[in-house]
C-alpha cells in the first residue's frame, strides 16, 4: 500500500508542475471573505470594466502578495496596487469603496514600484477601522487586467484565510 501512495504523490508533483506552466495560482492577500466581484458596490468593479476578478473583505489590516511578481503601480493615495505575476499577469488590489479621497490617510505602503516581491509578503498596512469610518465599504476588488482570453477557475468563494490559493488564472 505504501507504494501507492508515493506514486499518487509523485504524480500531483509532476501534475502541479505542468499546472504551474500554464496555470497562475492566485492567493488571498487578506483574511476574510471572498465575494464575486458583480457583488461591489461599485458599478466600474461590479460590470468588470477594468477586467475580471472576485473581491475580498479583509478582517485585517495586512495586504500582502498573491502570487511572486513585480510592484507596477503603487498609487500616490496608496489605496491600490498593481501587481505583475512572474507569467505576466496582472492584477489591481483596490483597497475600499471609494478610498482615493482619503488622500493616502490609513495606508501604509510597505512596498516600492518595479520591487520584486514573493507570494505573501506585505504590501499594505492598512487601518481598517479609520477606512470603515470614512469610505463607503473595505470591500477589495482583486481585479485582473489582462486576462485576454483567459479565465477564472476554481474560485473560493466564502472565508479565506490569508495566503490560501482563491482562484486560478487559466
Amino acid at each position: 500500500e505504501e507504494d501507492e501512495d508515493t506514486s499518487v504523490e509523485v504524480d500531483k508533483a509532476e501534475a502541479d508542475k505542468v499546472a504551474s506552466v500554464t496555470d497562475d495560482i492566485i492567493h488571498a492577500p487578506a483574511t476574510g471573505e471572498l465575494v464575486p466581484i458583480s457583488e461591489v458596490p461599485d458599478q466600474v468593479f461590479a460590470q468588470k470594466m477594468m477586467g475580471d476578478g472576485v473581491a475580498i473583505i479583509p478582517e485585517k489590516g495586512t495586504i500582502v502578495a498573491p502570487f511572486d511578481g513585480v510592484v507596477k503601480t503603487v498609487f500616490p493615495t496608496k489605496h491600490a496596487i498593481g501587481l505583475e505575476s512572474e507569467s505576466g499577469v496582472e492584477m489591481l488590489i483596490h483597497i475600499g469603496i471609494d478610498t482615493v479621497k482619503l488622500q493616502g490617510e490609513g495606508f501604509d505602503s510597505l512596498v516600492e514600484e518595479n520591487e520584486t516581491v514573493a507570494q505573501g509578503q506585505p504590501l499594505m498596512q492598512i487601518d481598517l477601522d479609520y477606512v470603515k469610518a470614512h469610505a463607503p465599504s473595505i470591500v477589495t476588488p482583486l481585479v485582473f487586467t489582462n486576462l485576454n482570453e483567459r479565465t477564472l477557475a476554481d474560485i473560493q468563494y466564502g472565508q479565506v484565510k490569508l495566503g490560501q490559493p482563491i482562484v486560478t488564472v487559466k
